[in-house]
């Protein structure tokens, strides 16, 4: 096992590079606003290009409100399958705390047979508490909840017979979940794949460990390498808990223009739109060029530039956390989907190959 106390060194060739969007409702050029329906068509289109572009991983939010497209991602994951061969389909994430982990799993698992294995999904606490009154839990119950579905989930999972009992869901009695993952090649039974999406949280890193999933770390805002901390906890949580291996992501937003000021120019009106939306729910002030700039800067959770400067800021934070996966967020307020493919397609073919040049130089 690895010293838990040493930062990796991300190789070239180990590192995954994914996408994100959180589903916002889009608009078209000239302003006007899209249909939720028309949105989910648009990404579908999106994952069929990522897919094309070979980027390993599409990860799709899940929200139940008006400015947000998708209510269920696998079934928007399920229409990418069919449209794609090897892009791997995530969410991202999940809100397992008001979910039934048995039904999410049935759910799931025809995802992973219907794409031939290649669903992932992304469990969190979710920064959004829409779900919670409308399925009918309680947010006093917030901690609770995650916490044994977490537990439930990380035995589904593996795939088996079930037991278990707890206080939120009927009890399980050597139960098998239908339809189950299928087998690997060599024989051993299959599971489904599992991260878990960490925003700042220690106990939620240390969970993480517990159940030996690899950890998703959601860096929207501040500096990357101020997340180092939590990827040296998760670290050494998983050599405590006799783990083999420490797998660590992380996921910002982003925008690749040809130009840094192209892409500051056409990212700025979206991110502001975004931004100040969810913060005046918030209490915050509206949001200013300022921070927008303030956030693109040296080690600011903003990947808006260049197709070089981007990549030179991905290498940067791959290597301050021991990462080995990063994942865009491509998507912002109402992005157009014109702008949103122009974007994917610079990340796809730039930006990743340029990426592992700058990991393998060292």
């Amino acid at each position: 096992m690895s010293d838990p106390t040493t930062v990796p060194t991300p190789t070239a060739d180990a590192v995954e590079f994914g996408i994100n969007t959180f589903g916002d409702v889009s608009s078209n050029l000239d302003g006007t606003t899209n249909t939720h329906a028309h949105t989910i068509r648009e990404i579908v289109e999106q994952g069929a290009l990522a897919d094309e572009l070979g980027i390993d991983v599409i990860g799709i939010g899940e929200h139940h409100r008006d400015d947000f497209a998708v209510s269920s991602p696998e079934l928007v994951l399920a229409a990418i399958a069919s449209r794609t061969e090897h892009i791997r389909l995530a969410s991202a994430v999940t809100v397992l705390s008001s979910d039934d982990p048995v039904r999410l799993f049935e759910r799931w698992s025809t995802l992973d047979a219907v794409s031939n294995g290649r669903a992932e999904i992304m469990i969190g606490r979710g920064s959004f508490t829409e779900s919670f009154p409308l399925f009918g839990f309680e947010m006093h119950d917030y901690e609770e909840l995650f916490e044994e579905k977490a537990n439930l989930w990380s035995m589904l999972a593996q795939g088996g017979p079930v037991t278990w009992r707890g206080k939120f869901r009927a009890p399980l009695t050597d139960t098998v979940v239908y339809p189950p993952i299928e087998p690997n090649a060599d024989g051993t039974p299959g599971r489904l794949a599992t991260s878990v999406a960490v925003g700042g949280s220690p106990e939620s890193v240390i969970r993480a460990a517990h159940y030996d999933f690899p950890l998703m770390l959601a860096i929207i805002g501040g500096e990357v390498s101020r997340f180092a901390p939590f990827a040296d906890l998760y670290r050494r949580a998983q050599a405590k808990f006799e783990h083999e291996s420490s797998r660590i992501g992380y996921h910002s937003p982003g925008f690749i223009g040809a130009t840094d000021a192209e892409a500051k120019d056409a990212f700025y009106e979206y991110w502001q739109q975004n931004t100040s939306r969810i913060g005046a729910e918030r209490g915050w002030p509206p949001a200013t060029r300022e921070q927008f700039e303030a956030g693109i800067r040296g080690d600011g959770a903003l990947h808006v530039g260049s197709p070089e400067t981007v990549a030179q800021k991905i290498a940067r934070g791959l290597r301050s956390l021991g990462a080995t996966r990063f994942d865009l967020k491509y998507q912002a307020g109402e992005l157009p989907h014109e702008l949103a493919m122009q974007s994917l397609r610079r990340y796809g073919e730039e930006v990743i190959p340029r990426v592992r040049e700058l990991l393998a130089a060292g």
